[in-house]
């Protein structure tokens, strides 16, 4: 009985231990960056409907700028961040992005009136990606 009750007890063990899984954790290769956007950083445009603002983002190479990802987050208030496209007190914000930079657009949501943001917090988040074709 007792050699039963220990091959029992073995085989519980194995099985138990045979059904543990591995798990590979990959480092987070995203990146937040925050910027401090002054009011005088922004231009008005040639056609003299909107304002626009160029954040220097070396991070964004020619690589990234084809196969990662990047979003935009303002700040008006401390510590809340809303996510661009945006429309805040009465000015429609987005962007584009490039090699090297981000553009920041304003502009009032009908698009013929030009309105200067007020200076504010920008969260740029740049997201990795393996491109595949």
């Amino acid at each position: 009985m007792k050699k039963l009750i220990s091959i029992l007890c073995v085989a519980m063990v194995v099985i138990g231990l045979s059904s543990c899984t591995k798990k590979y954790i990959t480092p987070n290769p995203n990146r937040t960056i925050t910027y401090d956007v002054a009011q005088s950083a922004w231009t008005l445009s040639s056609d003299g409907k909107s304002y626009y603002a160029v954040i220097s983002a070396p991070e964004i190479d020619s690589y990234f700028n084809e196969s990662g990802g990047v979003l935009v987050y303002f700040s008006f208030t401390d510590g809340v961040f809303e996510q661009v496209p945006e429309v805040y007190n009465g000015i429609s914000y987005s962007y584009t992005h490039n090699k090297g930079s981000v553009v920041l657009y304003a502009q009032s949501p009908d698009g013929n009136t030009p309105i200067k943001p007020d200076a504010l917090t920008l969260k740029l988040l740049l997201l990795d990606s393996e491109q595949i074709q």
